[in-house]
């Protein structure tokens, strides 16, 4: 699974990097992006949840 932060999208609200920290973090411009290149097995279900919540519907999962 990967995930993705539209740059454009993104209102900085922090609620994914709440979510799922292991996932998304803060980029240069105080916005979130994710981390890492796949999502850990472990970790999709939190890094989806992190894609529903998102007020902006800013990141992607697949």
């Amino acid at each position: 699974m990967h995930a993705e932060v539209d740059q454009d999208l993104c209102i900085s609200c922090g609620a994914c990097i709440d979510t799922c920290p292991e996932v998304f973090d803060w980029n240069d411009d105080e916005k979130a992006h994710s981390v890492v290149d796949e999502v850990p097995s472990e970790l999709e279900e939190q890094a989806s949840e992190a894609a529903e919540n998102c007020p902006t519907d800013a990141i992607q999962v697949n």
